[in-house]
């Protein structure tokens, strides 16, 4: 029996129990109109001819025109009901149905919803969104477990994905460049969950991240400079604080007559250079073979003639690959990582070089990384949602065995204003960074007020 019929069948079972429960609140007890849905779903399927079904899969067709062939089935079968259905009903079930039919039901209106950020479906009666950096549970409703695991399936099975009690994890995207993750039973104690980081249509701009308060304009023309100048970045930062996008913002600086290969994980990246080469990992097969690797790629990335290497994230072992890339004429490369601070970034770095299985003194590995690593951006998701660069720091060599770190710029909080937003500046530390000869070197001059304390 699949895990499909195996949730529909346990949702189905009732324990005395769960007869003796008190009854579940009126938000979360089952939908009126479920059951007339259900039918009209199945009288779609079974009376679409077979031009009509063919619309059905094809992502360029009209949605205006399924909208219609739905709406007409749905509205022959409730015509036919013998509880006639009200108007303002009428419109909310067919809305639904189509969701359902087209898109990813129930969660469909908020995918389409631009002011939202991330999904996150715990469970048939728990959605959440994210949406200006604040957690919000909606009022969205799954039928049960095996709806929600329906949805799953939509989603990965035309990437050629499975998730099922042998592969129970997945990683993949909506056409639209979305990333999904979805994990169920036996992983997922409490039944499928489901998390979408929404992909931004019109990528965001660094004057949308001066206007956002996320860094300051001196700032920005810093970065521009330092990516221009062939500094190597990593972008610092916790889940959710802003570093794809951060990364996104750089790598548009990027002159337009260099070579760039992209390396992700899942393909975020929206860059508008011309000469962009995107290489994405791939997960085993059915027998477990057939994997590429972030690894595999970064290595591969190194035999294309790139003029700048641009790693969405680095986890593991590639960082060793990503750090001798960096020291062997591939300057202006670009990452990001998970870390709370500067100096954790770097901890990670000599962490996951360790990870490749490369059996290398810690001394030489921290060689390695102040050689390489020329400034860290780090970004951070504060109380009230918003995402603010809150170190621009430079790795200035090794002094003993430690490497040494300098702050350019720094995040100072001030207080809060009126409406609970945390207030601040971004103010450089009026120190002169040591790659200013670098970038010199490349053509790049900085004025010295740009460091000055204001």
């Amino acid at each position: 029996m699949s895990l499909l019929r195996r949730l529909e069948a346990k949702q189905n079972e009732v324990s005395p129990a769960v007869k003796d429960r008190p009854k579940a609140p009126a938000a979360l007890r089952l939908d009126p109109y479920q059951g007339l849905k259900m039918r009209i779903h199945k009288r779609i399927v079974d009376e679409l001819s077979a031009e009509e079904s063919k619309l059905l899969t094809d992502k360029d067709a009209d949605r205006r025109q399924l909208n219609d062939i739905v709406a007409r089935l749905a509205n022959a079968l409730m015509d036919e009901e013998s509880a006639p259905v009200p108007r303002g009903e009428r419109a909310r079930i067919i809305t639904e149905v189509v969701d359902e039919v087209l898109g990813y039901g129930p969660i469909d209106p908020l995918l389409q919803d631009e002011t939202i950020s991330e999904v996150m479906v715990n469970g048939p009666a728990q959605v959440y969104v994210e949406r200006k950096g604040k957690l919000i549970l909606t009022d969205v409703r799954f039928r049960d477990d095996a709806h929600i695991l329906h949805v799953i399936e939509k989603i990965v099975a035309p990437l050629g994905r499975r998730i099922d009690e042998g592969s129970p994890m997945v990683d993949a995207r909506l056409p639209d460049g979305s990333r999904v993750n979805a994990i169920i039973p036996p992983l997922a104690l409490k039944g499928p969950c489901l998390t979408i980081r929404k992909f931004a249509k019109d990528p965001l701009t660094v004057n949308d991240l001066v206007n956002f308060g996320t860094m300051t304009r001196d700032m920005a023309d810093f970065l521009q400079a330092c990516v221009e100048g062939k500094l190597n970045i990593v972008v610092s930062g916790g889940t959710g604080s802003g570093k794809t996008t951060t990364l996104n913002v750089l790598s548009s600086f990027i002159p337009g007559d260099e070579r760039i290969v992209t390396v992700e994980d899942a393909a975020e990246l929206q860059l508008r250079q011309e000469h962009v080469v995107t290489l994405e990992t791939r997960p085993p097969n059915i027998e477990g073979k057939g994997a590429i690797t972030m690894r595999d790629l970064v290595r591969n990335s190194l035999r294309m003639r790139p003029d700048r290497i641009v790693v969405g994230e680095v986890r593991s072992g590639e960082a060793l690959d990503m750090l001798q890339a960096m020291n062997t004429g591939h300057d202006g490369s670009l990452t990001t990582g998970h870390a709370n601070s500067p100096r954790d970034m770097l901890s990670r770095l000599e962490t996951m070089v360790l990870m490749a299985g490369m059996d290398l003194p810690v001394r030489a590995i921290r060689e390695q990384v102040a050689s390489a690593v020329d400034l860290i951006v780090q970004q951070a998701r504060l109380r009230d949602g918003s995402r603010r660069v809150t170190h621009l720091t430079e790795v200035q060599g090794m002094e003993g065995d430690v490497i040494t770190l300098q702050d350019i710029f720094v995040f100072e909080q001030t207080g809060k204003d009126e409406t609970g937003r945390i207030t601040g500046r971004l103010k450089p530390t009026g120190i002169r960074p040591k790659f200013v000869e670098k970038l010199a070197a490349n053509g790049i001059q900085l004025i010295p007020e740009v460091f000055m304390v204001k």
